[in-house]
Formats: structure tokens, C-alpha cells, sequence
């Protein structure tokens, strides 16, 4: 029998609050439609706070030779060309504009001398492209998109945890779920859902990511039959804290590097020198992170398993004005003050971009009525993101999924939501107090943790691959069994057993992606096939549930138009 739940009905439906949720939200309303908005967390906690270097965007106020074009090869550079090469396209082109509306809308940018928006260096960035304020430029973007969005009046559902995508026949119907507080189940009657809710870092030991990164976006997509694609691509950011170790995988923002941070080993020595000697610390994210651990691994590592970055030569007033967040964050969690001596530093898990397979135009995946930006979604980055391309990726593709949710939602009749999905997902959310002799959830937690980070990390093998979806398989059967204690009152223990079920079958396609991908290529590493396949570069690793599996098939990259091509090789010939 079904239990008591709460009804809310809007024309679209955005899971996620973040930079690409809001942004979605903003550009929905303005079309006239009813707005809801999800999310795990409280409004404003989202984790778009701790992208803090910049937003890249080729506004040439500081190098003028900057341009749409540049930045759109920059990209592709990045991602070794297995981007969705029009996502590239119109990223590079739009983000300008998304950028001078956030500073229409009340945020405060730093300057240059005369007044435009300041930009800083970034890895792989061929000019100075990220606009910023301070290291806390995602904090500012977020702060801008609230106020824009409570001041148009959107509807905000916080501490609710979607477990669900309702469906009528092939199209979307809206969503299932619970308010974590009190444990009640909610529906959501929706025309669109819009899915922005991140990535998928807690599903390893040493992540950057907040607790809820834990891929719910991508496996309820996945759960209503939509593809998932690229999952192999995990970038591990070269510098998050490493000491002590109650900080271990907090962000140390590449704006450090960006403004003349130095990376050196325990002997001193600078060693981006041996590893990418023209851009050094400025080369891409991926590069950077392998260099780290191969110091590490080859005993030159620092005494906790770093490496030191210092931008201590920098006058002391330069630095707390440029990187207030990070000065404060080690004074105040390492008592290091950065002005004088060197912070340690180590790879921690950071962004996916992989995700759900969307179209470029309007960001609607495979499935109708369903759409997803942000990083959740994937094509944009290809096989490595740049650094600044997350926070206009949020912007830019946002936009262009509240909008083409909007006109989805104004065409398509009331959807008809069938009772016993209800039903059934009520049964799978009390099924966990029903058991009796279940385990607890949290060590099966720590050791899903534990097989990510050892066996499906930086470095990657067939063997260790292999391994790890045996111990997966093995994961998944203790998590049928978790048991929760207690009423569904905020009950951590109950929310941790539904997460791991989204932590599992996204721990499973990045793994089976990454065995079948047999080839090196960006944030891709294997070290049994370190290098490029032609191949493989024209090929994208897809993943959708059939019978209750999880089936692996490849899709061919997008072809690009003969003038976007002719940029790349404009580019290779200049170098």
C-alpha cells in the first residue's frame, strides 16, 4: 500500500542547485514557465563554491590577441580531440556574454587599470582567459545566480534527495524522492527534468568533492535508460592538501599556479622541468597530476606524499590579495603561512567528464524530457578538462538546458505517472530497515572508497581493472543487504545506503570504460598502453542498462566541419 507523500508539480524539474542548476533555473522562468528546484543540500552550499581560479572566457581584456577561436582549439587540445566538437564550439563562442551577464546581474569581478575584468593565467590556456575574483570566483558566481533566481522567485525544494526518475512510457514524468530531515517521501510532477547535480568524488578516498558528489544525476539517468558516456575520463587535480590528514584532498586552487606557483620536489628541484618544460606548472591538469605521483612513486615525494608548491617569492601583500581562500585555509587547517614557506600538495580526485550523453544544441540526452548540463553531462571536455572551463561549461550549457527544457515543457501535454513506480521506489527506500542480520553501510563505503583510489586511480592496469570489478560485483552484493538502524528521522546511515547504489553503478561504468579503453589519452592513464591509439581517438565508450545490465558499446566521434578542423591545423603549424 502506498504511504502518504507530498505532490509538487512544476513544467520543469532541476535536480542540483549548482552553477548549472541555477543558471537552467534563471533561464526557464524567463520563458514563462513553473520552475522547481532540488537539491541535496542547502541553497548556496552547492559545490560550484570550490571552483575558485576563474571562469575562462576569451574576452581579450587582457591579451588581445584572445579569441573565440583560440580558446575553442584550446580546448580541443585539452581533451585530445575526443570533445563533442560543437559543445566546444558554442562554449567558446558564448561564454563571453554568459560572463558580462553575471556582471550585469551584481558580480564583482577584479579589474584591470581601466576597469574591464581582470584575467589570469591558467593551465593549457593559451592566454590569460579567467576572469575572477580573488580564489573565490565560484562562491561570487553562485552568490550572483541566487540572488537572480530568488529575486525572479524560483521554487526551492533544499535537503531533498531525488531516488527516482518517474517516466510515462519513453518520456520523462517528473521524479521521486525523500526530505532528508524528516525521511517523508515526496513526487514531483514535471513536463522536463533538468539534471545538475555534479559529480562523482566520493566514491574515492582522496577527492576534493563535497559529501554530496556521489553521482545520484548520473544513475538516475543511467536507472531510466539513458546513456552514459566517456566514464573513463576522472581528472585528479595535481594540487589538493595532503597534510595533516583530517584536510587531506581539499582543493588548493590552480590559481596558485596561475600566479607564479612553483612546483618542486624534497630535493628542491623544480620538476615540471623534466615532465613539460615549455609550459611547466601551466600545463594541462593531467600532466601535472602524473608528474606529482611519479615523483612520489619515484621516492622523491615530500614527507607525507607531495610536493611542494611555493609562491612564497611573491611579495607577501601580493599574495593575500590574489589568493585570500588559499592563505587563510592553511593558516587556519595547516598553520602555514603561504607568504613565507611552501605548501604541500598532492593529486585528489576532482572532476568527471564523462556523464550523461546529451545533444549540443539543447543538452536533451537520449531519453525525452530529460537534460542535464554541468558536470553531469558530458562532451564538452573530452578526455581532460582545462582549468576556468568548468565555471563557463556551467554558464554557457546551463543556459542552454533551462531553455530548450522550457520549450520542451510548453509543448508536451501533462504527463501520466503510473502509481506502482511510486510504489516500487517507496519499497526500495524502506527496504534497508526491513533487514535484519544486514551489514552497516559504512564500511562497505570505505572499501568502495578504497578499490577507487588503489585500483582505478591515476595509474591504470588490466589486471588492477579487473580486480576491481570483481571487488565491485562483490560491493554491490553487501550493499543489497545494508541495513539502517533507527527511524527515518535524519538517519545518515539510511542516506549513505541509498548512495552507495548511485556510487556503485557509477564505480562500475568508469571501470568497465576504462578496461575497455586500451590506450593513454588525457586523464585516461594505462600504464600497459601508455600511448596514443588513432583508433581509439575516434571512439567514445557508451554505457546503458538493458535487462537490469550494464551493456558497453562504442559510438563514433563527431566528425568536424572542414573550417573548425582547419583552426587546429593553423594551430599545429604555428607551433
Amino acid at each position: 500500500m502506498t504511504l502518504a507523500y507530498e505532490t509538487h508539480e512544476h513544467d520543469v524539474l532541476i535536480i542540483g542547485a549548482g552553477g548549472a542548476g541555477l543558471r537552467a533555473a534563471i533561464e526557464a522562468l524567463a520563458q514563462d514557465v513553473t520552475v522547481g528546484v532540488v537539491c541535496k543540500s542547502l541553497l548556496g552550499k552547492a559545490h560550484t563554491v570550490m571552483a575558485e581560479g576563474g571562469i575562462a572566457a576569451a574576452m581579450a581584456n587582457v591579451d588581445a590577441a584572445d579569441d573565440w577561436r583560440a580558446h575553442f582549439r584550446d580546448t580541443m587540445c585539452g581533451g585530445k580531440f575526443l570533445n563533442n566538437w560543437r559543445m566546444a564550439q558554442l562554449h567558446a563562442q558564448e561564454a563571453p556574454e554568459r560572463v558580462r551577464e553575471l556582471e550585469q546581474w551584481g558580480a564583482l569581478f577584479d579589474r584591470t587599470e581601466s576597469g574591464e575584468i581582470l584575467q589570469r593565467a591558467f593551465g593549457g590556456h593559451t592566454f590569460k582567459r579567467l576572469c575572477h575574483v580573488g580564489d573565490r570566483t565560484g562562491l561570487e558566481m553562485i552568490r550572483t545566480l541566487q540572488d537572480r533566481g530568488v529575486h525572479q522567485g524560483i521554487d526551492v525544494y533544499m535537503e531533498c534527495t531525488i531516488t527516482r526518475l518517474l517516466k510515462d512510457g519513453d518520456r520523462i514524468a517528473g521524479a521521486f524522492g525523500y526530505w532528508r530531515e524528516q525521511g517523508r517521501f515526496v513526487v514531483f510532477k514535471a513536463k522536463s527534468v533538468v539534471i545538475c547535480t555534479g559529480g562523482i568524488g566520493k566514491a574515492w578516498k582522496i577527492t576534493s568533492n563535497s559529501w554530496e558528489y556521489t553521482g545520484d544525476g548520473m544513475a538516475l539517468a543511467f536507472d531510466a535508460g539513458a546513456d552514459l558516456m566517456d566514464m573513463e575520463f576522472v581528472q585528479f587535480h595535481p594540487t589538493g592538501m595532503v597534510w595533516p590528514p583530517g584536510v587531506q584532498g581539499i582543493l588548493v586552487t590552480e590559481a596558485v599556479r596561475g600566479e607564479g606557483g612553483i612546483l618542486r620536489n624534497k630535493n628542491g628541484e623544480r620538476f615540471m622541468e623534466r615532465y613539460d618544460p615549455k609550459k611547466l606548472e601551466l600545463s594541462t591538469r593531467d600532466v601535472v597530476a602524473r608528474s606529482i605521483y611519479t615523483e612520489v612513486r619515484e621516492g622523491r615525494g615530500t614527507e607525507h606524499g607531495g610536493a611542494f608548491l611555493d609562491i612564497s617569492h611573491k611579495p607577501p601583500d601580493y599574495v593575500k590579495r590574489k589568493l585570500p581562500s588559499m592563505y587563510h585555509q592553511f593558516l587556519e587547517l595547516a598553520d602555514v603561512d603561504i607568504t613565507k614557506e611552501p605548501m604541500e600538495v598532492g593529486p585528489t580526485c576532482h572532476y568527471m567528464m564523462g556523464g550523461i550523453r546529451v545533444d549540443a544544441e539543447s543538452a536533451q540526452s537520449t531519453i525525452p524530457g530529460l537534460f542535464a548540463a554541468g558536470e553531469s553531462a558530458v562532451g564538452l571536455h573530452g578526455a581532460n578538462r582545462l582549468g576556468g572551463n568548468s565555471l563557463s561549461d556551467l554558464l554557457v550549457f546551463g543556459r542552454r538546458a533551462g531553455l530548450a527544457a522550457a520549450e520542451h515543457a510548453k509543448r508536451s501535454p501533462a504527463p501520466a505517472i503510473d502509481s506502482l513506480q511510486i510504489e516500487d521506489a517507496e519499497r526500495q527506500m524502506l527496504v534497508p530497515f526491513e533487514r535484519s542480520g544486514g551489514e552497516s553501510p559504512y564500511p562497505i563505503n570505505d572499501d568502495l572508497q578504497r578499490v577507487m583510489q588503489t585500483l582505478v586511480g591515476i595509474f591504470r592496469n588490466d589486471e588492477d581493472l579487473r580486480r576491481a570489478l570483481s571487488e565491485i560485483d562483490t560491493l554491490k552484493e553487501r550493499a543489497s543487504r545494508a541495513h539502517a538502524e533507527g527511524s527515518r528521522l535524519f538517519n545518515p546511515g539510511w542516506h549513505l545506503a541509498r548512495d552507495l547504489q548511485s556510487m556503485l553503478t557509477i564505480a562500475e561504468a568508469v571501470t568497465r570504460s576504462a578496461l575497455a579503453r586500451r590506450e593513454s589519452r588525457g586523464a585516461h592513464s594505462r600504464i600497459d598502453y601508455p600511448g596514443l591509439d588513432d583508433a581509439w581517438g575516434k571512439m567514445h565508450n557508451v554505457v546503458v542498462k538493458k535487462a537490469d545490465t550494464m551493456t558497453l558499446f562504442e559510438a563514433p566521434v563527431l566528425e568536424m566541419p572542414d573550417d573548425l578542423k582547419q583552426l587546429l591545423v593553423e594551430e599545429s603549424g604555428a607551433k
